[in-house]
């Protein structure tokens, strides 16, 4: 089920709702941002949204807590996570947002150098475009648990990982393989600590 805002609905006091979201958006957060092998959905989420007509655009404040399977990146184990997502955004619409990169342009002297593809404002880096009368929050949703999930999990921080030769859990017992042998070259690099 899409969740839309129509502009009509946010009143001069601001809009505030409540959704149920299921964990189909988030499966497909996961399989369009290329992280589905990582994280899988546990149960959909409830959306706290406020919307206030801010000059121009309109302002959007959201939280709420997505619920993930992880898997360990030193023992493929299942790792429950809770991940909490708060963001602000501005909404400009599309026709104020074309306009002012036209204004932009204009300004800009041509110095015969190719244009620099993937630049932007960083004021422009928290702002999104809607058609300005129908806000979509899905894909805006889909954006920030993005944005929000962690690199990599571990089921815990002394966790031991596999075994690099049979594959057996370490963290279940010493496996019986002899340990790998070093190369005497790189041996000096065990005392280099990282802080």
């Amino acid at each position: 089920m899409q969740v839309t805002v129509h502009i009509e609905q946010i009143h001069p006091d601001g809009l505030v709702l409540e959704k149920p979201i299921t964990a189909e958006l988030l499966s497909t957060a996961l399989t369009e941002g290329g992280r589905a092998a990582e994280f899988r959905a546990q149960t959909g989420f409830s959306v706290h949204a406020e919307f206030q007509k801010v000059g121009r655009g309109v302002l959007l404040r959201a939280r709420f807590k997505a619920e993930f399977v992880g898997t360990c990146k030193r023992c493929l184990a299942d790792v429950p996570l809770g991940v909490p997502v708060d963001f602000t955004l501005n909404l400009i619409p599309e026709v104020n947002a074309r306009k002012d990169e036209a204004e932009d342009e204009a300004g800009k002297d041509d110095d015969g150098q190719a244009p620099v593809a993937g630049s932007f404002a960083l004021n422009d880096a928290d702002e999104e475009v809607f058609d300005g009368r129908n806000i979509e929050l899905d894909p805006i949703l889909r954006e920030q648990v993005l944005l929000a999930l962690p690199m990599s999990v571990v089921c815990r921080e002394d966790c031991k990982g596999l075994c690099p030769s049979c594959g057996k859990d370490l963290n279940e017992g010493a496996c019986g393989c002899r340990p790998p042998v070093t190369d005497p070259r790189l041996a000096v690099l065990k005392n280099i600590k990282i802080n």
